[in-house]
């Protein structure tokens, strides 16, 4: 089954900043494995290949924590929302 790798760059400040991006990322459907490192202030996910970029970046911005940068499949993609009409 194809998986796709995406990898945020997050501004976390402190262990309860990464905890809460581990517990968004743990309860997402679809995220197959997932680190998030506060020293590197990353967080990479292996997703199934139903998950798009797109939820898990809105999934994270959920948690209140800056993302200044993000990767789908070693590809530089955009950290800006795009609303659904």
């Amino acid at each position: 089954m194809p998986e796709h790798n995406y990898k945020f760059d997050i501004t976390m400040s402190c262990g309860g900043c990464s905890g809460a991006v581990n517990r968004v990322l743990g309860k997402l459907e679809g995220v197959k494995s997932y680190e998030v490192s506060l020293d590197t202030q990353t967080a990479n996910v292996v997703a199934e290949d139903s998950l798009s970029y797109e939820t898990v970046l809105a999934t994270i911005k959920k948690t209140g924590k800056k993302v200044t940068a993000g990767e789908a499949d070693g590809e530089k993609k955009s950290i800006e929302i795009v609303a659904e009409a």
